[in-house]
């Protein structure tokens, strides 16, 4: 009988090895910035979606205050602790058709481009984005930063909620920020106890928080609270206050 021979079964081939090209140094840089922005855009979405609810800790300016002062004076409170007409008087002050516009008053902007003049034309939801997600200074990325952010704010806060933040975070004297600190740093009362007087004279000098005093006003403080008190009472009466009184 014969012997069969069985064949060794041939060895694999070879893995055939594919070199892949670098990715080019420009590709990589391109990918890394795009990855950059989209962490800031996703971070920037994520603290609005937090802030249309919860308060505020602090900001950039606040910490840059509180380093050079030793500390701070502020208390946030809520929406039904500021009197009402603290919340008109800084509308009339500094926005007052904050209803009507959605970020940015245009005719505002284009009276101030006309006149030469920078202040006036910045909207109190731009206001609150500087404030809130960035740091102060005249500098085209941060104009441009605040451009893009304030749409955002506006689609996802309300009125009054955006006219809520600024109360609490705003600069009303040398380390004083949020109306509370300044009612009571000021007249010794609480925001919810504040005159229309008290209320327009707090909101005369968010102008020059460090330069003005509210209790113990000079000509341009007294001359500023009459119009501002006049103004609280025109958009009352004409409805310009009703997104964030309703």
């Amino acid at each position: 009988m014969a012997k069969t021979t069985r064949k060794k079964p041939a060895p694999p081939p070879e893995p055939e090895i594919i070199e892949v090209p670098p990715v080019p140094l420009r590709r990589r840089l391109f990918l890394w910035v795009r990855r950059g922005v989209v962490g800031v855009v996703a971070l920037f979405a994520g603290l609005i979606l937090i802030y249309a609810v919860l308060p505020v800790p602090t900001n950039i300016y606040q910490m840059q205050e509180s380093w050079r002062l030793g500390g701070l004076q502020k208390d946030w409170v809520g929406w039904d602790d500021i009197a009402p007409v603290m919340a008109r008087s800084v509308v009339a002050a500094e926005d007052a058709n904050f209803c009507l516009h959605w970020g940015f008053d245009m005719v505002a902007i284009r009276a101030a481009l006309a006149e030469g003049r920078g202040r006036g034309a910045s909207t109190l939801s731009q206001q609150v984005v500087k404030n809130v997600f960035l740091w102060h200074g005249r500098t085209w990325a941060r104009k441009a930063a605040e451009g893009a952010i304030t749409p955002l704010v506006e689609l996802v806060w309300t009125k009054k909620r955006i006219l809520h933040v600024y109360l609490n975070v705003a600069e009303f004297g040398e380390g004083v920020f949020g109306v509370e600190a300044a009612a009571q740093h000021w007249f010794g009362v609480s925001a919810r106890d504040l005159t229309p007087t008290q209320a327009a004279r707090l909101a005369a000098v968010l102008p020059d928080p460090k330069g003005r005093n509210p209790a113990r006003p000079g000509p341009v403080v007294r001359r500023r609270t009459a119009q501002i008190i006049s103004g609280a009472e025109t958009i009352l009466a004409d409805g310009r206050a009703a997104c964030f009184e309703n």
